[in-house]
C-alpha cells in the first residue's frame, strides 16, 4: 500500500497567485510558511520555519484566491508532487511542491465574515460564503471574529504530553458526544 498525504497548518507568505494554463484551466499558488518549536537539551527554546509552494487547480484555487491574504492562517490537505525540468543552462532542476486537494481557512481579521473551507467535491457545491463552515476549533462561526494574534495560537511542545493540562475524567470519551 502507497500513501502520499500532507497536512499543513501555517500562514501565508504572499498573497495568492492565479494565473490560466493554455487550456483555460486556472491555477493558483499559494505560498506559506510552517513553524515548529523545541527545547534544546540545555533546555532552551529553538524554532525553525519551513516554506512551502501549494498548487491549487481550479475551483479550490479561485476560492484561495478570493478569501485569502498575504499573513491568513490555512489549513491544507494534499499530496506532494517533484517536477522536473532543464533550464536555459542544460542544468537539471527539480522542485517538490504540495497539490491541495481541499483547504480550510483559520479566522479572518476583525470585520471579516468567519471561517470557510473548501474541498476538491464541493467545487460544484454551493458558493462558499453561502454557509457558515467548520473552523480549525469545530465551532460554526457566523459573522465578524476578533483578530487573532501569534501569541493566541497554541503552540504544542514536542516533548509536553499530549494530555498536558487536561484531567483525565475530560478525556473519556462519552458516547453520546459522539456524532454518530
Amino acid at each position: 500500500m502507497n500513501l502520499n498525504k500532507v497536512y499543513l497548518i501555517g500562514r501565508l507568505t504572499h498573497d495568492p497567485e492565479t494565473r490560466s494554463t493554455t487550456s483555460g484551466q486556472s491555477v493558483t499558488t499559494l505560498k506559506m510558511a510552517t513553524n515548529r518549536v523545541w527545547k534544546d537539551p540545555s533546555g532552551g527554546r529553538k524554532d525553525a520555519t519551513e516554506y512551502h509552494t501549494v498548487i491549487a487547480w481550479s475551483r479550490l484555487g479561485e476560492i484561495a484566491s478570493q478569501y485569502l491574504k498575504k499573513g491568513g492562517l490555512v489549513m491544507i490537505e494534499g499530496r506532494l508532487q517533484t517536477r522536473n525540468w532543464t533550464g536555459q543552462d542544460n542544468v537539471k532542476r527539480y522542485v517538490t511542491e504540495i497539490i491541495a486537494e481541499s483547504l480550510q481557512m483559520g479566522p479572518k481579521s476583525a470585520g471579516g465574515q468567519g471561517n470557510y473551507s473548501a474541498e476538491v467535491s464541493d467545487i460544484k457545491g454551493p458558493s462558499v460564503g453561502s454557509q457558515p463552515s467548520q473552523g480549525f476549533g469545530g465551532q460554526a462561526v457566523r459573522g465578524p471574529s476578533l483578530p487573532v494574534k501569534d501569541a493566541d495560537i497554541p503552540i504544542i511542545d514536542a516533548d509536553e504530553p499530549m494530555n498536558s493540562g487536561v484531567e483525565e475524567d475530560e478525556m473519556k470519551i462519552n458516547e453520546k458526544d459522539l456524532p454518530f
